[in-house]
């Protein structure tokens, strides 16, 4: 138990630089999509309700390292042997929400109304799953070829038992 939580304090910290990172990159992706050749660090209704750009930047900077600390520390969940895929899943979902869903809300990345939140909630679970499948077809291959070269070192111990 000391060394999950050890685990989970260890990638929290990584994942906080990690997460202002990734928002960063969104931003200027975001830039580069809809503010016609200029930087837009933030939406303008963060601006606005925060009173400067500075203090709009601070909010979402520390949010977005809030939320890649709450998915580095969360990945120490699929470590956990004798959860099932699906008590796996289900928790790092409900854990990626709790940092997700509030992180949206405070930053203004949907809108302020039961039906924005419904729409970001919608997004947010389709891209979880693509995200999971992905990684869940990846495992597999993995599996896969740690089963033949399981089979291969069978197959070629039972030929030099049978030669011995």
């Amino acid at each position: 138990m000391v060394i999950l939580k050890k685990k989970i304090i260890m990638r929290g910290l990584a994942g906080i630089p990690i997460g202002i990172a990734v928002g960063y990159v969104i931003t200027i992706v975001l830039s580069l999509v809809w503010s016609n050749g200029y930087y837009a660090p933030c939406v303008p209704e963060l601006i606005s309700a925060m009173g400067s750009e500075i203090n709009a930047v601070i909010l979402q900077a520390f949010l977005c390292g809030l939320l890649g600390m709450g998915a580095a520390a969360g990945s120490v969940i699929w470590e956990i042997d004798h959860w099932s895929i699906v008590k796996q899943t289900g928790s790092y979902f409900l854990l990626l929400s709790v940092f997700m869903i509030p992180a949206a809300y405070f930053n203004y990345w949907m809108e302020h109304s039961i039906a924005g939140l419904a729409s970001y909630f919608l997004i947010f679970v389709i891209i979880f799953i693509m995200i999971w499948v992905v990684q869940f077809m990846i495992g597999k291959k993995e599996v896969g070829k740690l089963n033949e070269n399981l089979y291969k070192a069978r197959r070629d111990q039972k030929k030099q038992n049978g030669n011995s």
